[in-house]
């Protein structure tokens, strides 16, 4: 019962808050987009706070000395995906704006979907995976040049808690494309916000950033599967509770 309205409350925040959040993105969006990313981190920061005070979620994040360092650094960030938390979260923890990779749809979506439109994001068409994959290269190649980073989850959707899905090549190819190494990062946020479930609960969730991959003369697929081995050894090393069968 204390989890339901815990909850109920944290969703309220959440509601109460992009709505404001909303219009000053799209404000600042007129002037730079860059400015417009940071705004809606600030956002992001907000959440994460009432994660943290009214749900009672602490975060433990690992690895962070792994991820590249410097302004005009490059980085395809390959993420676990299980939760809307990480979308939330991992914004927060990194130093260059980021472009996630999502489907179209999902601007639609009243005030959140607004605000994704006014951001350097890349969103595709997934009934074309052809012009999708085009898409990605061409935008992502543009955005890495910037010092923009690109994340994906190469699952392509939200895993359950202790399952694994197929990792596709998007991702690998990009950074082979564009020469960015890539970073693998594993989430256990299923055990406190669930992939499908409304009601969260109190708890530590785990990030860890694994170490740098370099994508100079690598094939996409078996970058792939270094890629996924070390998410999927991490898994396993940081929510054992999850593949304890």
């Amino acid at each position: 019962m204390v989890a339901l309205i815990r909850s109920i409350v944290h969703m309220a925040w959440m509601v109460l808050t992009v709505i404001p959040w909303t219009f000053a993105v799209l404000l600042v969006s007129l002037f730079s987009r860059r400015a417009a990313w940071w705004t809606a981190v600030n956002w992001f920061s907000v959440v994460m706070w009432g994660t943290r005070v009214i749900l009672g979620v602490r975060f433990r994040v690992l690895g962070f000395d792994n991820l590249p360092i410097g302004q005009s650094s490059a980085a395809v960030l390959l993420s676990k995906h299980q939760s809307t938390l990480e979308t939330l979260l991992l914004p927060t923890l990194m130093t260059h704006p980021l472009a996630f990779v999502f489907k179209r749809e999902l601007l639609k979506v009243p005030f959140f979907g607004w605000s994704m439109a006014r951001l350097d994001m890349i969103h595709i068409d997934r009934e074309s995976r052809t012009e999708a994959m085009k898409h990605v290269i061409e935008q992502g190649c543009r955005l890495l040049a910037h010092g923009t980073w690109v994340i994906m989850f190469p699952e392509g959707t939200r895993m359950p808690r202790g399952q694994k899905g197929t990792y596709q090549t998007a991702g690998t190819r990009l950074a082979v494309q564009s020469g960015a190494p890539v970073v693998p990062i594993a989430v256990a946020t299923a055990r406190c916000w669930p992939r499908d479930g409304f009601v969260k609960h109190a708890g530590v969730v785990t990030v860890s950033i694994g170490p740098a991959l370099p994508s100079a003369g690598r094939d996409p697929k078996s970058l792939m599967r270094e890629a996924e081995a070390w998410i999927e050894a991490e898994m396993r090393r940081i929510d054992p509770e999850a593949y304890a069968t």
